[in-house]
């Protein structure tokens, strides 16, 4: 997951490809039948140029239209059918989902964002050059922190079976050193969203997973996302299977059953590609943040020189047909997704079933985002 947002940051079998329009049938002019989706082009040359089991889109036009696209396979081993609007683990998009309670804690006068950390979590943040009294929420939230990731320490073969604690995973990266001086610059690492997750708790005195459902899953009725329970391995409505390689030439192995405790606050979601849309068009909307905290979210860094800035939570990305789109994505193995949506209303969410090893395959999943906003 690390990698692949890095990755971001640098660069802004047979397939059988099915698009479905979900909401309102609608006749197509003769130019628009004329022209070719490149929607579907894109996902089909995922699966069958880039070996990636099975892809995933579903993708609203700015007049509300929703149309669903699957290629591929679900199951590699039966040879299923990717389910429509499936669900996948949905990785880093969880961290948005923190975000948005933390700044909900922020509206409601409970969390200050440009105080230290310390004042929440007192004495938690120590280390080897590590100091949680130098170090802002507004910094977790936007990874100006300068801390290391703990992801890049973790075994991930193991995590099929492995459950962490949250403070497993922010004990690896406190015997880092860390990577730059608080507010220095970006630096993505999902130990600041640990730590987000924890200050959710001890502020609200309950469980995050039951602070993202009540604030955003119930309240926006996003029926098929969730988080995952402690001990629950499985996706409970249909998916396509998850799979991944542990080198970059082997052969893929299922890896859909999987504890995903080690990315909790940082990664820990699932979510179909409806839900995810409809997550972030509201909260681009302002249903699910007050106007001074949605414009704070939306304020970014720039994430070096590529065009793209990080908000609180959020990421912002340009577009080849101009604007920029709000989003996040997410890597988890098994499952990579991104999407996202623009202020004018479109809204894409692709995922397909296996991190790619290259990143050029990414780049072209990237791609694909860019054409369904674009065409």
């Amino acid at each position: 997951m690390r990698q692949r947002i890095r990755h971001i940051a640098l660069a802004l079998s047979a397939a059988v490809v099915v698009g479905t329009g979900v909401l309102t049938p609608v006749q197509a002019t003769a130019s628009a039948a004329s022209r070719p989706d490149t929607v579907r082009q894109g996902l089909d040359a995922l699966v069958r140029t880039d070996g990636v089991p099975a892809a995933l889109a579903t993708v609203r036009d700015r007049d509300g239209r929703t149309r669903h696209y699957t290629a591929g396979v679900g199951d590699l081993a039966t040879g299923a059918k990717v389910p429509v609007d499936g669900q996948v683990r949905i990785g880093s998009n969880t961290k948005t989902f923190t975000a948005v309670v933390v700044l909900q804690l922020v509206g409601e006068g409970k969390v200050d964002l440009d105080a230290l950390v310390d004042r929440y979590l007192p004495g938690l943040i120590r280390g080897e050059g590590i100091d949680g009294g130098h170090i802002t929420v507004r910094q977790l939230l936007q990874h100006t922190s300068g801390l290391a990731d703990y992801e890049g320490l973790l075994d991930e073969p193991s995590l099929r079976d492995r459950y962490f604690e949250p403070r497993e995973l922010l004990d690896l990266a406190l015997a880092q050193k860390p990577v730059f001086a608080p507010g220095e610059k970006f630096g993505y690492s999902s130990t600041n969203y640990v730590l987000a997750g924890l200050l959710v708790q001890k502020v609200t005195g309950r469980p995050l997973a039951e602070e993202i459902d009540r604030r955003i899953v119930r309240h926006l009725g996003l029926r098929h996302t969730y988080f995952p329970a402690v001990g629950d391995r499985t996706i409970r409505e249909p998916h396509p299977r998850g799979y991944r390689k542990d080198t970059p030439d082997g052969p893929l192995g299922d890896f859909t059953e999987m504890d995903p405790s080690a990315g909790w606050a940082a990664g820990q979601m699932i979510s179909t590609g409806s839900d995810l849309n409809r997550f972030f068009s509201e909260l681009l909307a302002g249903n699910l943040l007050p106007p001074a905290q949605l414009a704070q979210m939306r304020t970014t860094v720039p994430i070096g020189d590529t065009g793209a800035g990080a908000g609180l939570g959020i990421l912002s990305r340009p577009l080849s047909c101009g604007g920029v789109y709000w989003g996040h994505g997410g890597d988890i193995p098994g499952y990579e997704t991104r999407g996202g949506v623009t202020d004018d209303g479109r809204a894409v969410s692709v995922a397909v079933t296996t991190v790619p090893t290259d990143y050029g395959v990414t780049e072209r999943l990237e791609g694909v985002v860019d054409a369904a906003f674009c065409r």
